[in-house]
Protein backbone atom coordinates (compact mmCIF):
# COMPACT_ATOMS: atom_id res chain seq x y z
CA UNK A 1 0.00 0.00 0.00
CA UNK A 2 1.34 3.77 -0.85
CA UNK A 3 1.66 5.44 2.37
CA UNK A 4 1.23 9.04 2.29
CA UNK A 5 4.80 10.55 2.19
CA UNK A 6 4.64 8.38 -1.34
CA UNK A 7 1.69 10.40 -2.48
CA UNK A 8 1.47 12.85 -5.27
CA UNK A 9 0.17 16.16 -4.75
CA UNK A 10 -2.93 14.85 -6.10
CA UNK A 11 -3.02 11.60 -4.63
CA UNK A 12 -1.54 9.42 -6.48
CA UNK A 13 1.59 7.60 -6.36
CA UNK A 14 4.52 9.64 -6.09
CA UNK A 15 7.60 9.47 -9.21
CA UNK A 16 9.40 12.03 -8.08
CA UNK A 17 11.18 13.24 -4.85
CA UNK A 18 12.97 15.57 -3.08
CA UNK A 19 16.42 13.84 -4.57
CA UNK A 20 15.21 14.75 -8.11
CA UNK A 21 14.66 18.20 -7.60
CA UNK A 22 18.23 19.16 -7.90
CA UNK A 23 19.17 22.55 -8.18
CA UNK A 24 20.23 23.70 -12.09
CA UNK A 25 16.61 21.63 -13.05
CA UNK A 26 14.26 23.44 -15.10
CA UNK A 27 10.35 21.56 -15.62
CA UNK A 28 8.32 22.70 -19.14
CA UNK A 29 5.23 23.29 -17.34
CA UNK A 30 3.12 23.73 -20.86
CA UNK A 31 1.75 26.51 -22.21
CA UNK A 32 -1.60 27.93 -20.92
CA UNK A 33 -4.08 30.06 -23.19
CA UNK A 34 -6.25 32.59 -21.04
CA UNK A 35 -9.57 32.06 -22.08
CA UNK A 36 -11.98 35.44 -22.11
CA UNK A 37 -14.86 34.35 -20.08
CA UNK A 38 -13.22 32.49 -17.26
CA UNK A 39 -10.43 35.75 -16.92
CA UNK A 40 -13.81 38.15 -16.71
CA UNK A 41 -15.67 35.82 -14.41
CA UNK A 42 -12.88 35.26 -12.02
CA UNK A 43 -12.24 39.22 -11.30
CA UNK A 44 -16.10 39.49 -11.07
CA UNK A 45 -15.77 37.32 -8.01
CA UNK A 46 -12.50 38.66 -6.69
CA UNK A 47 -10.66 41.12 -7.95
CA UNK A 48 -13.31 43.57 -9.90
CA UNK A 49 -11.38 46.75 -10.48
CA UNK A 50 -12.70 48.59 -13.48
CA UNK A 51 -9.77 47.44 -15.83
CA UNK A 52 -10.67 43.94 -15.00
CA UNK A 53 -14.55 44.13 -15.46
CA UNK A 54 -15.49 46.94 -17.40
CA UNK A 55 -14.72 46.69 -21.25
CA UNK A 56 -15.24 50.56 -22.64
CA UNK A 57 -13.52 51.80 -19.76
CA UNK A 58 -10.96 49.50 -20.12
CA UNK A 59 -10.94 50.39 -24.06
CA UNK A 60 -10.79 54.38 -22.98
CA UNK A 61 -7.64 53.86 -20.65
CA UNK A 62 -3.56 53.18 -21.20
CA UNK A 63 -4.27 49.62 -20.78
CA UNK A 64 -6.09 49.88 -24.08
CA UNK A 65 -8.45 47.10 -23.36
CA UNK A 66 -9.39 44.39 -20.60
CA UNK A 67 -6.32 42.94 -18.53
CA UNK A 68 -6.31 39.86 -16.84
CA UNK A 69 -6.43 40.13 -13.13
CA UNK A 70 -2.88 38.86 -11.59
CA UNK A 71 -3.68 36.63 -9.09
CA UNK A 72 -6.11 35.25 -12.17
CA UNK A 73 -2.56 34.98 -14.31
CA UNK A 74 -1.07 32.99 -10.64
CA UNK A 75 -3.32 30.85 -10.76
CA UNK A 76 -2.99 30.12 -14.24
CA UNK A 77 0.93 29.24 -13.54
CA UNK A 78 -0.39 27.38 -10.20
CA UNK A 79 -2.61 25.14 -12.08
CA UNK A 80 0.29 24.18 -14.44
CA UNK A 81 2.39 23.68 -11.78
CA UNK A 82 0.01 21.25 -10.41
CA UNK A 83 -0.84 19.64 -13.49
CA UNK A 84 2.69 18.83 -14.62
CA UNK A 85 4.79 18.38 -11.76
CA UNK A 86 3.07 18.37 -8.43
CA UNK A 87 0.71 15.26 -9.80
CA UNK A 88 3.70 13.46 -9.78
CA UNK A 89 6.04 14.63 -7.16
CA UNK A 90 5.69 13.47 -3.46
CA UNK A 91 4.91 17.16 -2.82
CA UNK A 92 3.78 18.50 0.61
CA UNK A 93 2.09 22.10 1.94
CA UNK A 94 4.85 24.67 1.00
CA UNK A 95 6.22 27.38 3.64
CA UNK A 96 5.27 30.10 1.63
CA UNK A 97 6.23 32.99 -1.17
CA UNK A 98 9.76 35.47 -1.27
CA UNK A 99 8.51 37.01 -4.23
CA UNK A 100 5.58 37.53 -7.06
CA UNK A 101 5.81 39.91 -9.47
CA UNK A 102 3.58 41.31 -12.67
CA UNK A 103 5.29 42.35 -15.18
CA UNK A 104 3.51 42.80 -17.72
CA UNK A 105 -0.54 42.98 -18.74
CA UNK A 106 -1.95 40.05 -19.52
CA UNK A 107 -4.99 39.69 -22.06
CA UNK A 108 -7.69 37.41 -23.05
CA UNK A 109 -6.30 34.98 -25.85
CA UNK A 110 -2.74 35.11 -24.70
CA UNK A 111 -0.55 31.85 -24.96
CA UNK A 112 1.74 31.30 -22.02
CA UNK A 113 4.67 29.12 -21.42
CA UNK A 114 4.97 28.76 -18.08
CA UNK A 115 8.16 27.08 -16.08
CA UNK A 116 9.64 26.31 -12.57
CA UNK A 117 13.45 26.66 -12.34
CA UNK A 118 14.64 24.70 -8.94
CA UNK A 119 17.59 27.44 -7.39
CA UNK A 120 18.46 25.45 -3.80
CA UNK A 121 17.23 22.10 -2.06
CA UNK A 122 18.31 21.16 1.34
CA UNK A 123 16.61 18.87 4.28
CA UNK A 124 14.12 20.69 5.89
CA UNK A 125 14.57 21.43 9.75
CA UNK A 126 11.19 22.11 10.55
CA UNK A 127 9.60 19.17 9.18
CA UNK A 128 12.02 15.98 8.71
CA UNK A 129 11.44 13.43 6.03
CA UNK A 130 10.75 16.55 3.83
CA UNK A 131 13.51 18.63 2.22
CA UNK A 132 13.11 22.24 1.43
CA UNK A 133 13.07 23.03 -2.56
CA UNK A 134 13.62 27.11 -3.62
CA UNK A 135 12.06 27.55 -7.14
CA UNK A 136 11.58 30.20 -9.20
CA UNK A 137 8.35 29.98 -11.43
CA UNK A 138 7.63 32.19 -14.99
CA UNK A 139 5.55 32.73 -17.47
CA UNK A 140 5.94 34.12 -20.57
CA UNK A 141 3.63 35.15 -23.54
CA UNK A 142 4.11 33.57 -27.13
CA UNK A 143 4.36 35.14 -30.12
CA UNK A 144 2.96 34.31 -33.57
CA UNK A 145 5.89 31.75 -33.98
CA UNK A 146 5.37 30.27 -30.43
CA UNK A 147 9.07 32.32 -29.68
CA UNK A 148 9.28 34.07 -26.00
CA UNK A 149 8.10 37.74 -26.14
CA UNK A 150 7.70 39.03 -23.06
CA UNK A 151 7.90 37.96 -19.21
CA UNK A 152 4.50 38.61 -17.63
CA UNK A 153 5.17 36.88 -14.14
CA UNK A 154 7.95 35.86 -12.06
CA UNK A 155 7.29 33.92 -8.64
CA UNK A 156 9.56 32.91 -6.08
CA UNK A 157 9.14 30.38 -3.29
CA UNK A 158 9.36 27.22 -1.58
CA UNK A 159 8.19 23.99 -1.59
CA UNK A 160 7.76 20.80 0.90
CA UNK A 161 8.44 17.64 -0.67
CA UNK A 162 8.73 13.80 0.67
CA UNK A 163 12.18 12.12 0.53
CA UNK A 164 12.73 8.77 -1.16
CA UNK A 165 11.37 6.05 0.67
CA UNK A 166 14.21 3.57 2.01
CA UNK A 167 13.76 0.17 1.40
CA UNK A 168 14.76 -2.43 4.12
CA UNK A 169 17.12 -4.30 3.49
CA UNK A 170 15.98 -8.27 3.39
CA UNK A 171 19.16 -9.47 5.07
CA UNK A 172 18.31 -7.17 8.28
CA UNK A 173 14.71 -8.46 8.54
CA UNK A 174 13.89 -9.07 12.48
CA UNK A 175 13.53 -13.75 12.30
CA UNK A 176 9.65 -14.84 13.17
CA UNK A 177 9.38 -17.71 15.52
CA UNK A 178 9.20 -19.68 12.81
CA UNK A 179 12.43 -18.75 11.21
CA UNK A 180 14.18 -19.07 14.92
CA UNK A 181 16.68 -21.95 15.60
CA UNK A 182 14.77 -25.56 17.25
CA UNK A 183 11.61 -23.70 16.29
CA UNK A 184 10.40 -26.93 14.67
CA UNK A 185 11.51 -29.37 17.27
CA UNK A 186 9.29 -30.65 20.07
CA UNK A 187 8.62 -28.99 23.21
CA UNK A 188 11.80 -29.82 25.65
CA UNK A 189 9.16 -27.95 28.76
CA UNK A 190 7.39 -29.92 31.69
CA UNK A 191 4.48 -31.37 30.99
CA UNK A 192 1.54 -32.74 33.35
CA UNK A 193 2.78 -36.06 33.39
CA UNK A 194 6.65 -35.01 33.66
CA UNK A 195 7.05 -36.58 37.28
CA UNK A 196 8.86 -33.32 38.11
CA UNK A 197 5.83 -31.64 38.49
CA UNK A 198 4.21 -34.05 40.75
CA UNK A 199 3.80 -32.54 44.21
CA UNK A 200 4.28 -29.24 43.38
CA UNK A 201 2.67 -26.87 45.58
CA UNK A 202 -1.25 -25.85 44.50
CA UNK A 203 -2.51 -22.92 45.41
CA UNK A 204 -5.65 -23.51 48.05
CA UNK A 205 -8.80 -21.97 46.38
CA UNK A 206 -10.44 -21.12 49.99
CA UNK A 207 -7.23 -19.01 51.10
CA UNK A 208 -7.26 -15.19 49.95
CA UNK A 209 -3.60 -14.51 48.31
CA UNK A 210 -4.37 -10.59 49.19
CA UNK A 211 -4.53 -7.71 46.56
CA UNK A 212 -2.97 -8.02 43.70
CA UNK A 213 0.44 -6.14 43.48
Amino acid sequence: MTTPDARSGTGRPAELFFEDLVPGLTVDLGVVTVDADEMVAFARRFDPQWYHVDPDLAAASRHGGLIASGFYTVSLFMRAYVDHLLSRAAADASPGLEELRWLAPVRAGDRLAVRVDVMGARPSTARPGLGTVSLTGTMLRLGPDDRPEQEVLRTRFRGWFGMRPVEADPAEATPTDADRPGADQPDSGPTAADPSTVGSPQTDPTKSSGPPD
